[in-house]
């Protein structure tokens, strides 16, 4: 019996990690894209934790809370990553108004010499 139940179990396993690849047509690239980077992070995903979300609310891994305070967690992350790619795109049109000045201007400060020069001695 003991065998029998390790041999279902083995079964089991091998069958989920069997994937199964659908074939779609999109209209859309973006949307095709997007797709494609969803079942990605869901490869990523199971090779990580060896289980799906529909198989974590199934077996009631996690409950109600922990999914809303994973979600808040993303979404905190997530708008930590906005705020990096502003400041980030704020010092790339600094640096090329800077790079623009300096052609006019004739001088060959760099980027952190010219913040210093221009910007912090006006505070």
């Amino acid at each position: 019996m003991r065998l029998k139940i390790e041999k279902v179990k083995w079964i089991t396993e091998r069958l989920r990690k069997m994937t199964i690849k659908k074939q779609y047509l999109f209209r859309d690239p973006v949307v095709e894209r997007v797709v494609n980077k969803f079942v990605s992070r869901s490869d990523v995903g199971y090779a990580k934790y060896g289980t799906t979300l529909d198989e974590e609310r199934r077996v009631k891994m996690k409950d109600l809370h922990k999914y809303l305070n994973d979600v808040q967690e993303e979404l905190m992350d997530a708008i930590l990553y906005i705020q990096s790619a502003r400041d980030e795109l704020q010092d790339l049109s600094e640096e090329s108004l800077i790079d623009k000045f300096r052609d006019e201007q004739g001088d060959n400060y760099t980027y952190p010499e010219f913040r210093e020069k221009y910007y912090e001695e006006k505070n």
